[in-house]
């Protein structure tokens, strides 16, 4: 506790040294004053046509959303609930779907490009990011350079390997 108190008056100490310094300064450069001011002047009438664009924003959504008391009352009466998806959430999904695409796509042309694996006897699938192979290949290093190889690969968050080496 003392010590707690013995910074807080440390704090102050230091807080009305620092306000002391920067008014004189202030004095001693008049331009600088009316500088600091013109910005302070120009951060208020920043910050009030900040907030009244968030302000619009809210209302664009609520509208957007039928997110209005009368729309709320009416879809409560009819569902017993409120439900509302974000339409980042199914742009995300479309993502992440061209993302998995685009990652089989690349993991098979690695497997094309290289000699000892075949892209044909590889099956590869990916969800999400996680990437699933599965068939045959000549052996266990292949194994290694295939996962290897898949998790170059752009969007790869994991890779789980169902490969077995052909007898």
């Amino acid at each position: 506790m003392r010590r707690l108190f013995n910074g807080l008056v440390l704090g102050i100490v230091l807080g009305a040294v620092g306000y002391w310094f920067v008014q004189k300064k202030a004095r001693e450069h008049p331009e600088a004053q009316q500088r600091y001011e013109q910005s302070a002047a120009q951060l208020r009438t920043n910050a009030v046509a900040a907030a009244e664009n968030m302000s619009d924003a809210l209302r664009a959504k609520l509208d957007t959303l039928d997110l209005h008391g009368d729309q709320i009352k009416d879809e409560l009466a009819r569902t017993g609930k409120i439900v509302r998806r974000k339409a980042q959430d199914i742009g995300d999904q479309m993502a992440d779907a061209a993302s998995d695409v685009r990652a089989v796509t690349e993991i098979k042309a690695k497997y094309a490009r290289d000699s000892t694996l075949s892209a044909w006897s590889i099956s590869v699938s990916c969800t999400q990011g996680h990437v699933h192979l599965s068939g045959q290949v000549s052996s266990a290093d292949d194994i290694g350079k295939a996962v290897a190889l898949a998790l170059e690969a752009n969007g790869v968050r994991d890779v789980t390997s169902d490969l077995v080496v052909k007898p």
